[in-house]
């Protein structure tokens, strides 16, 4: 296969906070964002071969990001421009601990636009992986696009990932994101959720049990869970098991569960 992964989905740019100006109000730094395409983008940073399908704005944001893109090694030929909408942004606001909340511009933003005949089919046809998220699943034309992309992945023999990635301000309301993730979880045969989400997803409060529901629930093959500072838990072939996290000093943890599931991934 020509790419180790090959990942669909919203690429945008992440306002995150910068400390403060003379005057006391908040700065905020540009830097592109997405949790799909981090994914890629840790792919390749540890040496694999990987790959993007989405959208951007014709805008400076957008010229921003296909450049980032190419600067990390990540092909750039899924990469579609729209003249319909600025490229997307979301605003993120951190706690004392370094957790962090989300607020978006995207009514729509250009990921939203991706539609199924822009999709790179020869990208798709020549992944070992491919990878996507709910975020991209919140509104048509995307989300079309989105299935669209995985099911052709699979039927050249690709093994799908998926990470739902909760965020609740996308979603008109909570059971419409759930049955809607319940979508993604039936195409994947790889997951990846934080334990904040699998217990959101279950209603179930200890992880085995969460865990061992959801997986059989979706027939997922192999499923992941993040759990900060625990480190992270998995369930395959029935066995559930756990690996232990490095002690570090966490600044910030954008971002943290995509470097997580790209390493995994590669």
């Amino acid at each position: 296969m020509k790419y180790d992964v090959v990942a669909i989905g919203e690429y945008l740019i992440d306002f995150t906070p910068y400390g403060v100006s003379e005057a006391g109000q908040p700065l905020f730094e540009r830097n592109p964002g997405g949790a799909p395409v981090n994914v890629a983008v840790a792919v390749a940073k540890l040496g694999g071969r990987s790959g993007f399908i989405g959208k951007v704005g014709a805008d400076p944001f957008g010229a921003y990001l296909r450049e980032a893109l190419v600067e990390q090694g990540v092909s750039d030929s899924g990469l579609v421009v729209s003249d319909e909408a600025h490229t997307t942004m979301a605003f993120v606001q951190l706690d004392g601990r370094g957790e962090r909340s989300f607020h978006f511009a995207r009514q729509p933003g250009a990921d939203l636009l991706l539609r199924e005949e822009e999709l790179n089919k020869a990208m798709l046809d020549e992944a070992r992986i491919c990878h996507f998220g709910s975020i991209s699943m919140t509104a048509e034309p995307a989300y079309s696009a989105t299935v669209a992309a995985v099911q052709r992945a699979r039927e050249h023999g690709a093994l799908i990932s998926y990470d739902p990635n909760w965020r609740e301000s996308l979603w008109p309301d909570v059971e419409v994101g759930k049955k809607t993730i319940a979508a993604g979880l039936a195409l994947a045969d790889i997951v990846k959720v934080s334990e904040e989400e699998l217990r959101f997803l279950t209603g179930e409060q200890q992880l085995e049990p969460a865990a061992r529901g959801l997986a059989e629930r979706h027939a997922i093959t192999l499923l992941l869970v993040t759990a900060g500072g625990e480190g992270a838990y998995y369930l395959l072939d029935g066995k559930w098991g756990h690996v232990e996290s490095f002690a570090v000093r966490t600044v910030d943890t954008t971002g943290a569960g995509d470097g997580f599931f790209g390493a995994f991934l590669g």
